[in-house]
């Protein structure tokens, strides 16, 4: 088969069997690969959407500038579509993000702005603020802005759930994502929820994000914020994207556990991912521990990114060290 593009190639990611990592688990745990997309991450998924949707609201027109707040993923995806079809990118991200995302921004061409992390999302050095400024001063330019935009969501909807229910054969009980902007977990577990409303989902947090108390206890407590290094996951804000509503249980991970199990994941299993898949299999793990899953449930967690864009932190043992992570 062949694709008239890179952007082609997203999706249909396959979904692999954890085999050496559940210890005395009885249930089937299984990973959805998702740096096999061409951006190597799930956001690929979303950076299309978004573009196609804003294509045909006429929000961008051809040699435009999307201008987009990232973690890293999210830019990646919009910067093949940008180099696909044409258009400038301009990214913000965070202090806190490694440097090959960073670099690997600016190899596809894209302009890149590193905000301070520990700022409140409105105070106008934020990466959310800086963006939305230079998307007002800059002509003919698209703010994307994954974590308010429903595309993210629909993404998901029309791709990933449909996947995950075709892959399993209809038998997937459990569904386990990191919650970052939202969409990931809430447009695949609308799709599965419609197919089976006793599907359970699964939200997994860092510690020093809202979301745990906030989906336990209806509060936004500003107190919860605090530094943690997991890229990718967690917000000190509530997007429009997460539906609460959809998600049955939210498992809070350490940097330590999400990196130690991101590690073990290449040793053991040969999956070369990044620190938010590792706090998604411990997140999983936990929940399998705690509500005693056994033979006749399957699980499947979502692997969002790609070791390569953490070598010099999560698999550098120096920088380990340095934080506390290795015994």
């Amino acid at each position: 088969m062949m694709h008239n593009s890179i952007i082609d190639a997203i999706g249909n990611t396959p979904l692999v069997r954890l085999n050496n990592v559940t210890g005395d688990l009885k249930l089937t745990i299984t990973a959805k690969v998702e740096y096999l997309n061409p951006g190597q991450s799930i956001k690929d998924r979303i950076a299309l959407k978004m573009i196609d949707d804003a294509e045909k609201k006429g929000l961008i027109k051809p040699g435009g500038t999307i201008i987009e707040g990232t973690s890293g993923n999210t830019g990646m995806g919009l910067a093949l579509v940008a180099a696909v079809r044409g258009y400038k990118c301009i990214f913000t991200t965070t202090d806190k993000q490694s440097q090959e995302k960073v670099d690997l921004l600016r190899a596809l061409g894209a302009t890149v702005e590193v905000c301070p992390t520990n700022v409140e999302p409105d105070d106008p050095r934020s990466y959310y603020s800086v963006a939305k400024r230079l998307s007002e001063e800059i002509p003919n330019s698209y703010y994307p802005n994954q974590y308010d935009n429903l595309s993210n969501t629909q993404a998901h909807y029309e791709t990933t759930g449909p996947e995950i229910w075709e892959q399993t054969e209809g038998k997937i009980t459990h569904y386990v994502a990191g919650m970052g902007t939202g969409g990931t977990i809430s447009g695949a577990a609308k799709y599965l929820k419609e197919k089976n409303p006793d599907i359970k989902v699964i939200g997994v947090d860092s510690i020093g994000s809202v979301y745990k108390k906030y989906f336990e206890t209806g509060e936004f407590d500003k107190n919860e914020i605090k530094p943690y290094l997991t890229e990718g996951i967690g917000e000190d804000i509530i997007p429009k994207n997460v539906n609460f509503d959809l998600v049955d249980a939210v498992e809070q991970v350490s940097d330590k556990d999400a990196f130690q199990t991101t590690r073990t994941l290449a040793k053991k299993e040969g999956l070369f991912i990044g620190g938010s898949c590792g706090a998604a299999v411990a997140g999983a793990l936990q929940y399998a521990n705690n509500h005693k899953l056994g033979e006749n449930h399957l699980m499947v967690v979502i692997l969002p990114d790609s070791g390569t864009r953490y070598v010099s932190k999560i698999y550098n043992d120096d920088w380990m060290k340095d934080h506390g992570f290795l015994d």
